[in-house]
């Protein structure tokens, strides 16, 4: 029996309260991937769950992503900057799906230009599919490190794309 976001219980502490991204690991992005990530981000601090699995580290954190040799680093500080752990994610896993999901959210971009409702339902229901692929995948990768929910996972693995778009 797998574990549901309903079986996690989260304390009200176990939150980002800042979000930011490695100027040096983003690429020059289109007005679509840079508006989805202001939007992720946006969405994250609004609503997220966020649970190092250290004792003693109590949220709420800071965290700050970037890329360093072929890894997704978490730089996560509590919330007067001091930090806490540093985390550190092969790529390797996400690559397959960053590359499907890339290449779907052109299709879909350029789709919305010129194709009927019905193309453009269809491509966004394979771009949601990558996505939460990405996500599950996202969550096992944390896992023992950072317990999130499915919806942070969402919105970080928007930012792993962000970051990875370059690299």
């Amino acid at each position: 029996m797998t574990e549901t976001d309903e079986d996690i219980s989260f304390p009200e502490t176990a939150r980002l309260i800042a979000v930011t991204l490695d100027e040096a690991s983003l690429g020059r992005d289109s007005l679509e991937v840079e508006h989805e990530r202001e939007v992720a981000i946006f969405d994250l601090l609004e609503k997220n769950n966020f649970d190092l699995d250290v004792d003693g580290q109590e949220g709420p954190y800071r965290l700050h992503l970037s890329l360093a040799d072929n890894r997704l680093v978490f730089a996560i500080s509590d919330e007067d900057g001091v930090p806490l752990q540093q985390i550190m994610l092969s790529l390797s896993p996400f690559r397959r799906i960053v590359k499907d999901y890339f290449l779907i959210c052109d299709s879909y971009y350029a789709a919305i230009k010129t194709q009927p409702a019905s193309k453009i339902e269809a491509i966004d229901m394979g771009r949601r599919g990558l996505h939460d692929e990405g996500s599950h995948l996202l969550m096992e990768r944390l896992k023992g490190k950072v317990t999130v929910d499915i919806a942070t996972a969402r919105r970080l693995f928007t930012l792993l794309c962000a970051l990875h778009w370059k690299g």
